[in-house]
């Protein structure tokens, strides 16, 4: 691990220099960062980069705010500019904060603590519950009409439904690793055990092989979108104006400073 953690930091140091800017901070997502990678998972890099002060200056708008690179050793890289991250902040947008929340960091300029607390005031729970609620649909529906599902799939579809959990019970963000998550949710031990035997699975089989979910899952297969309207109204953010003000001086800061 510590030899890819080297080959990745450097990939991301080429990649920085070669589109001249700065990598902000870069984390692992998907499966490596949930804690159920299998043997042939990729490397899936998320950063946030910030440009030259004169980029962001002039009259064109138009410009690409993303880039994304396939690397050799299955490194998927994607990076946002610092001002397309910040605008998604202000909409909660859910997998910048998973990336925030990442236990794997390969970079962080000392941006990441900032952005866990804007984070923290943007949060909206309602849209959190559709968004985890959508991925539990689209991972569920890979099951085929003899009831089979890849285990990749169906790990995606208990974790989303975890956090779907979690934010009904605590309204906050869930955190990003899969053990940490069902940890903070009321589940039965027959339940936890279920999930635990699937993630011992995906770490141990390919991803695209296919099994029956175990009935004991059961509970983590149903579509909870519903429960969403219990938290109409209910954002965290205490004043939209305040965070985007914080916001706005936090994007100064660094593409001034």
């Amino acid at each position: 691990m510590r030899e890819m953690r080297e080959k990745i930091v450097k990939a991301l140091e080429a990649e920085a220099e070669r589109r001249d800017c700065r990598i902000l901070f870069a984390v692992e997502s998907g499966s490596r960062a949930w804690g159920f990678a299998s043997p042939d998972s990729d490397y899936d890099v998320r950063a946030v980069y910030v440009k030259r002060l004169d980029w962001y200056l002039g009259l064109e708008e138009a410009k690409a705010d993303t880039w994304e690179a396939m690397l050799p050793g299955d490194i998927d890289l994607s990076a946002w500019d610092l001002r397309k991250a910040l605008r998604q902040m202000l909409k909660c947008n859910c997998s910048l904060l998973e990336w925030i929340g990442s236990p794997i960091v390969y970079a962080d300029a000392g941006i990441m603590s900032r952005l866990a607390e804007f984070g923290r005031q943007a949060f909206n729970p309602e849209h959190a519950v559709y968004h985890y609620a959508s991925l539990f649909r689209h991972a569920i529906a890979d099951k085929d009409e003899d009831g089979r599902i890849s285990v990749k799939k169906l790990c995606y579809a208990l974790r989303a439904n975890a956090a779907v959990r979690w934010v009904l019970e605590r309204e906050t963000m869930p955190p990003t690793g899969f053990q940490d998550l069902l940890a903070g949710i009321k589940i039965s031990d027959a339940l936890r055990e279920a999930v635990n035997a699937m993630i011992r699975l995906k770490s141990e089989a390919g991803e695209k092989e296919r099994i029956v979910p175990a009935s004991a899952l059961a509970e983590l297969l149903v579509d909870r979108s519903g429960d969403a309207g219990r938290l109409k109204g209910r954002s965290s953010v205490e004043s939209s104006n305040d965070i985007r003000v914080g916001l706005e001086r936090e994007f100064r800061s660094w593409i001034v400073g």
